[in-house]
């Protein structure tokens, strides 16, 4: 797969060209067909294990209909399945289910307009909030320039805690990543989403790709 995308540089060169503008696509329901980051904890898991952390969570999906807190819900999950797991083997968990899953996730009309803005002068960046570990190796795969979404935490022994390192990454967080990255003048050519939590992204772009694309494996 390669080495993960290049990140923005903290500053330029005053003789520097302008940068070039973003691109930004939603990583789950816009570049693929389904929530990744449940596919893969099901995946890791297997069908009983799964099962079984499923019940364990009704608690928390009960609570979720309450405060509709999309963060809170995805941080019991992270707990339940992935709380104390070594970085390294998350990672290579990541890469592995990326290899087996890619073809059957990936939207193909998806990514033929990642590669058709591939031939204009533009960046071209993931913003998810899934958790960037887990889709790292889809970014890499497809050669994004950068990859913004909700970054684990770990603890001292790089282990998973079961938090969350940054705020989730969807909603007004979107446009506070893009611009922490790429500058608070940033220029994002275009955008693409499938909810409400793209909704600020798209409204910042200059070309609004909402639930355009829509074919299957």
């Amino acid at each position: 797969m390669g080495q993960d995308p290049p990140q923005p540089e903290a500053g330029l060169p005053f003789d520097a060209p302008a940068p070039s503008p973003v691109v930004a696509f939603d990583f789950d329901g816009t570049l693929t067909i389904r929530d990744s980051y449940t596919a893969f904890l099901k995946w890791r898991a297997g069908p009983r294990r799964y099962a079984q952390a499923m019940v364990r969570l009704i608690p928390s999906a009960l609570a979720y209909l309450v405060h509709r807190d999309r963060g809170r819900i995805k941080a019991a999950a992270t707990r339940e399945f992935l709380r104390g797991v070594p970085r390294q083997t998350l990672e290579a968990d990541a890469r592995a289910f990326a290899e087996q899953f890619s073809r059957s996730l990936l939207r193909p009309d998806a990514v033929a307009a990642w590669k058709r803005w591939r031939s204009e002068n533009v960046r071209l960046v993931i913003v998810t909030a899934s958790p960037e570990i887990t889709v790292a190796p889809f970014a890499r795969g497809l050669g994004a320039d950068a990859l913004i979404g909700t970054k684990l935490s770990f603890d001292t022994q790089d282990r998973v805690t079961g938090g969350f390192a940054t705020p989730n990454c969807r909603g007004p967080e979107k446009v506070v990543r893009l611009k922490a990255a790429f500058g608070a003048d940033l220029e994002l050519r275009a955008a693409y989403g499938d909810t409400a939590g793209d909704k600020e992204m798209l409204a910042a772009a200059e070309i609004k790709g909402y639930r355009v694309f829509k074919a299957t494996p």
